[in-house]
C-alpha cells in the first residue's frame, strides 16, 4: 500500500495564527491605552446614569428590574444592573471600568452613593 502524502511540518500555520492573535491583542491594548480617559469617563457616566434611572424605575415606579433594563439608552448595552432589595438599591457596572450604586431614600427618591470620578 502506498502511504498517503503527509505535510512536512504542520506547525507553521499555528505560529502564523499566534502572530495574528498577538497583533490583534497589541492593537486592542494600544487603542485602550490611547483612549483610556474617554473610556473611563464614558464608563463612569454610563454606570451612574444607569444606576439612577434603574433605581427610580424599580423603587419609585415599582417596575421589575428586567423591565427597567429595557430603558437603557443606545450604546449602554455593556452596563449590567444588580439590585439589592433589602437595601433598596441598584448597582450598575461597566465591565472593568466603573460601577455606581443608587439607593432609594424616602422623601428624596433614588440618590447616587458618593463616588470618586
Amino acid at each position: 500500500m502506498a502511504k498517503s502524502p503527509q505535510r512536512a511540518n504542520p506547525r507553521p500555520r499555528r505560529r502564523w495564527g499566534l502572530w495574528v492573535l498577538a497583533i490583534i491583542a497589541l492593537a486592542v491594548a494600544s487603542t485602550a491605552t490611547a483612549f483610556r480617559k474617554e473610556i473611563k469617563g464614558y464608563g463612569s457616566i454610563a454606570s451612574a446614569y444607569s444606576a439612577r434611572v434603574a433605581c427610580s424605575c424599580r423603587y419609585v415606579a415599582g417596575r421589575d428590574l428586567k423591565d427597567c433594563a429595557k430603558d437603557k439608552l443606545a450604546g449602554m448595552e455593556a452596563v449590567t444592573l444588580v439590585e439589592d432589595e433589602e437595601a433598596k438599591s441598584v448597582t450598575a457596572r461597566f465591565p472593568l471600568v466603573a460601577s455606581a450604586t443608587a439607593t432609594y431614600r424616602k422623601g428624596y427618591g433614588c440618590v447616587l452613593e458618593p463616588w470618586e470620578g
